[in-house]
Parts: C-alpha cells; structure tokens; sequence
C-alpha cells in the first residue's frame, strides 16, 4: 500500500511541476538593455492559443535570438499584423 501511494504522490508531484513549467510566468521583465518592458506572458499564451512557436523558434524557453532587432521584428511585427496590442516606442518601453 505505502508503495502505491509513493507512487501515486511522485506521479500528481510530477503533473503539477509539468502543468506549472508549461505555463511559464505571469509577466517577464526583458534586460534593462532593451528599455523598462514588462513583457505579459500569460496574455500572449492565452491570445496564441499556447501556440509557443509563434515567438519561440525552438522548446519553450530562453529566447536566444531576443534583441531590438528580433523584438521590433517579430513583437510588433504580429501586434500590427494583428492590429492589437502596442506598436509604438513609448508603448512598450516605460520609464
């Protein structure tokens, strides 16, 4: 019994660490080089439908290739696209 229950426990610990992973964070601060941008994850995943490859060329993670010029490219490159959320300077980058 006490093995079925150790088991059952590491399955529903390893669900929940999985399920929080996936989802990632509520908002993320970008590097102070790129300007004061508060980036709102949860938003964008729910508006893309979890759709990661939207932004992320790779698994979920790091962004490797985020610069100004990746950032203006693809981030406000979609936002025009789709005719919502900022596209001007002062927009996203808070003083």
């Amino acid at each position: 019994m006490k093995k079925i229950t150790a088991v059952v426990a590491m399955f529903a610990i390893t669900a929940f660490a999985g399920a929080a992973f996936a989802a990632g964070p509520e908002t993320i601060e970008l590097p102070a080089s790129m300007g004061k941008i508060t980036f709102p994850h949860k938003k964008h995943q729910e508006l893309l439908k979890n759709d990661c490859k939207k932004c992320h060329s790779a698994a979920p993670g790091k962004i490797a290739e985020l610069g100004k010029d990746w950032a203006h490219k693809t981030c406000k490159g979609c936002h025009s696209e789709m005719k919502k959320g900022p596209t001007s300077c002062k927009d996203c980058h808070k003083k």
